[in-house]
């Protein structure tokens, strides 16, 4: 029997909960958070709960002992008696990564109660979890009026060292508001030795977790024995108070017609735990409940109908209760699931070899069987393997549809490892479509492409039946003409795709909503490609509707497509809200450095070279190529080439930048705003060398279908001296193109500029008048670089409203402004007012980002924006400017 842990709440109502699943996706296995309820054999001693009674005095209790101690059972029965929340884990039975890990101790706090943790975000991603969540964390629980109590039983199972680190810090901040206890058979890798010299720690060890002969003596009695005092005493001597060996002596005793003699045989003629098990606990049980045992052995938990299916029969369920109740090392989880005392599963997984060594592979491809209809994906894949049934494993993973789950950065390096050992030999169109999805993940579509293909034919030859497959190879293939830049293959690939998810029952799809979100995204990122810019629109944002850690990336990946999408059509400050949405959402799910960053700071780059934000931009652009880009993806390819030739025209390196432009972006088909926006750039650089009329040829094919490269070819006329077919080109621009004002605002300058040349002088005052206001909102200064003296004469002669402010002191080989920039800055929130707070302290980044129990990554972000609307680019500068505006 298990009870639930501790609630605050005093009723019987359910309590809250985040969410149904963790970071895999995988429903939260809710035994994890039962505490163990101890057998009627269980003996309770007093000087332990005592010294456990000490805990809440100290954040840290540390019961540390060998296999079968007893350490479980006494914290367990110590907690079901306390009058204060209890958060209860066993982590040894979750996935040991980080952020599955976090995900189950958030999930057993708010069981217990701790409402208030519900908005400290969840992790989204296995392998880590975000420190501004920890932070959160802690500083809900250093709120609380009462303490709770969190226990995580198995934590020597806990491997990953940042774990312990991320404990550490949690344990620290969070003040009176935790008291952890530590349950383990290893020493932590915290600093205990800190905690010992505070006096902050309750240790329970060993030499205190054995038995006294006294005990010892009544635990016996417990089982029906009566041991003198003499030979209790050589009992514990001999198992030197091993609890589990003293259990196990008493079991095997009991079926003795001499207990008393046969203890004393025991403690005469045995040697190790191993072989009295081996040799009198499991031959003291009658031979079918041996063979079931032996059978269990290769499983981590079972229940009775999983233990009948492996062993072939249908009494499994008596048995088990009552090797649970005899204290047989059978331990039961609640709802109906056991798993075997782990040393005792080891010696009977050894002896299964030693007795049937045929036997294993075929109980791992039973219990995969099983667990294909009624038990977690990650389990049935786990036994499939084991059973070397690769065909049945494939098979399942794609009839789940979870084979977008390669994709999702969730169970990507795990369903990665898992598959890498497939022998070549596995055959099927399943098979083929996981070798294609670990090809393609990797950015492969060279070795990708053929599986696909083979895939294909098979299926085709299959003839009806298999939509799971023919959605899995729609879904791959979708992804790989993404990656080729096959825009029309996208099109027919998503187009299948939808109807087969149409024909499929309606629980599938909902069960991997991240199906549905990696097809739209990569449909829409082909359109991109494809210059339908409105159409990749409606994917991208019906891909950036979803809510959940298993679509994370892929609405971070559509916003940042989003993003780009704006930028190309002159949307500088809606681009940047997009990408900084985007990387505050991976930040909110805990994705260290999510798949699309490198795209978003390419972006950022961009938006910062129109407002002339050189070194910002140079920054970012180096920032891009240091994250994860996608070298295979021509959208991110063409990006790069394009910011990096821009930035290079922005520093008077019009030789470079020719040369960036003329970098190959591989696809399939060539991309008409990719090759619109290398044009811009080369004939830039043909004007900022003194040739007009090659920039002029470059974009004659581009002029009237890019808006521009229309205004770009007017400029380029303008330099020729032939100011009326600039007015003529512009005057043509098509009306119906919704392009913004990093576009409007370079018209305007290139018409007023033409208009003054015909001498116009008023109407081309009043055109930079509206260059200048439409420019503010949006602070650019680039366009203003971009037009040369003309301007800079026109505007020391006459009043206009001044230029958007730019940050700090600019670099020796950039050009001058045109206008001195004006003190203008934008409104701060109140959280980057609290960082220009501290700022003003003299505190770190890091410090900052402790004090206000965010990451280091957030504070970086808003330091950014306050030197941005602050006009700088430095710390001392921020402040000296802060204080001028009475900020601080």
């Amino acid at each position: 029997m298990v009870v639930s842990a501790v609630s605050e709440r005093g009723d019987n109502s359910p309590g809250p909960t985040a969410a149904d699943v963790d970071p895999l996706g995988d429903p939260f296995l809710r035994t994890c958070f039962a505490v163990p309820v101890p057998p009627a054999t269980f003996l309770r001693r007093r000087r332990l709960v005592e010294r456990l009674d000490q805990a809440p005095a100290t954040p840290l209790t540390m019961v540390n002992g060998c296999a079968g101690a007893g350490k479980t059972l006494l914290v367990a029965d110590w907690a079901a008696h306390l009058d204060r929340p209890v958060a209860w884990l066993t982590a040894g039975a979750t996935d040991q990564a980080p952020g599955v890990f976090w995900a189950y101790l958030l999930e057993a706090l708010r069981a217990c109660g701790a409402h208030e943790i519900r908005d400290v975000g969840c992790p989204a991603e296995a392998g880590t979890v975000d420190h501004g969540l920890l932070a959160r964390l802690a500083a809900r629980l250093d709120g609380r009026d009462r303490p709770v109590t969190v226990v995580l039983d198995e934590y020597d199972r806990v491997t990953a060292p940042e774990i312990a680190d991320q404990l550490g810090f949690v344990l620290h901040h969070a003040g009176r508001g935790m008291r952890l206890v530590l349950v383990t058979r290893t020493e932590p890798t915290l600093p205990l030795h800190r905690y010992r010299a505070d006096g902050t720690l309750t240790e329970i060890r060993d030499a205190e977790l054995a038995f006294t002969p006294e005990e010892a003596a009544t635990l016996l009695e417990l089982h029906g024995l009566r041991l003198g005092g003499d030979a209790a005493r050589a009992l514990v001597e001999r198992t030197r108070g091993w609890a589990a060996g003293l259990r196990l002596c008493a079991l095997a005793a009991r079926q003795s017609s001499d207990p008393e003699t046969y203890l004393k045989e025991f403690e005469a003629g045995q040697s190790t735990i191993a072989d009295f098990l081996l040799a009198e606990v499991l031959k003291r049980q009658p031979a079918p409940t041996q063979d079931l045992l032996l059978r269990v052995s290769v499983l981590d938990r079972f229940c009775p109908d999983l233990a009948n299916a492996l062993a072939g029969r249908r009494d499994a369920e008596p048995i088990l209760a009552e090797l649970h109740r005899a204290n047989a090392f059978v331990e039961h989880l609640g709802h109906s699931w056991y798993r075997l005392h782990p040393l005792f599963a080891e010696i009977l997984a050894a002896h299964l070899r030693v007795r049937f060594p045929s036997l294993e592979t075929e109980l791992h491809r039973r219990a995969a069987q099983w667990l294909r209809h009624t038990g977690p994906l990650p389990e049935t894949l786990a036994h499939g393997a084991a059973a070397g049934d690769w065909p049945f494993t494939a098979r399942t993973l794609v009839d789940d549809l979870a084979i977008g789950q390669f994709f999702t950065g969730l169970r990507s390096g795990d369903l990665g490892e898992l598959f890498s050992r497939m022998p070549p030999e596995t055959t099927g169109p399943e098979a083929d479509l996981v070798r294609a999805a670990r090809e393609l993940a990797d950015g492969d579509t060279g070795h990708a492409l053929p599986h696909l293909e083979r895939a294909r034919r098979e299926l085709a030859r299959a003839g009806s039946g298999g939509a799971a497959a023919r959605l899995g190879l729609a879904l791959l293939d979708t992804l790989a003409a993404r990656m080729t830049g096959c825009p029309d293959r996208a099109e027919r690939a998503a187009r299948t795709a939808g109807e087969l998810l149409r024909d499929l029952p309606a629980e599938l799809p909902r069960k991997h909503p991240e199906l549905a979100a990696l097809l739209q995204t990569h449909l829409g990122a082909a359109r991109l490609w494809a210059g339908r810019f409105e159409d990749a629109g409606t994917a991208l944002r019906a891909a950036a509707a979803g809510s959940d850690g298993a679509t994370a990336l892929s609405r971070e990946d559509s916003l940042i497509l989003l993003a780009l999408i704006d930028c190309l059509t002159g949307w500088p400050t809606r681009a940047e809200r997009r990408v900084l949405a985007a990387l505050a959402d991976a930040e909110r799910f805990s994705l260290a450095e999510p798949a699309g960053s490198g795209l978003g700071h390419l972006v950022l780059a961009a938006v910062a070279l129109d407002r002339d934000e050189l070194g910002e931009a140079r920054a970012l652009l180096d920032r891009a190529t240091a994250a994860r880009l996608s070298p295979w993806d021509p959208v991110t390819a063409a990006a790069l080439v394009i910011v990096r030739a821009r930035l290079q025209l922005a520093r008077n390196e019009a030789r470079a930048a020719l040369e960036t432009a003329e970098s190959a972006v591989p696809a399939a088909v060539a991309s008409p705003w990719a090759e619109a926006h290398i044009a811009l750039v080369v004939s830039a650089a043909h004007l900022a060398e003194g040739r007009p009329e090659p920039a002029v040829k470059v974009l004659r094919d581009a002029v009237g279908q890019d808006a521009a490269c229309t205004v770009a070819a007017a400029r380029a006329h303008l330099a020729a001296g032939d100011p009326g077919a600039a007015l003529d080109l512009l005057d043509a621009l098509p009306a119906g193109q919704r392009v913004g004002p990093a576009v409007t605002v370079r018209a305007l300058l290139v018409r007023a500029e033409a208009t003054g040349r015909q001498g116009d002088h008023a109407t081309a005052r009043r055109l930079v008048t509206r260059a200048l206001l439409d420019a503010r909102n949006e602070r650019l200064r680039r366009p203003f670089q971009e037009t040369g003296p003309w301007l800079r004469r026109l505007l020391d002669t006459d009043t206009f409203p001044r230029l958007p402010a730019r940050p700090g002191p600019r670099s020796g080989n950039e050009p001058e402004p045109g206008h001195p920039p004006a003190l203008v800055v934008d409104r701060l929130s109140d959280r980057e007012l609290d960082v220009l707070q501290r700022l003003a302290q003299m505190m770190t980044t890091e410090e900052i980002a402790a004090d206000l129990f965010v990451s280091v990554n957030t504070v970086k972000t808003h330091l950014k924006s306050v030197y941005r609307k602050l006009g700088v680019n430095r710390r001392n500068e921020a402040v000296h400017r802060a204080r001028e505006l009475r900020l601080l």
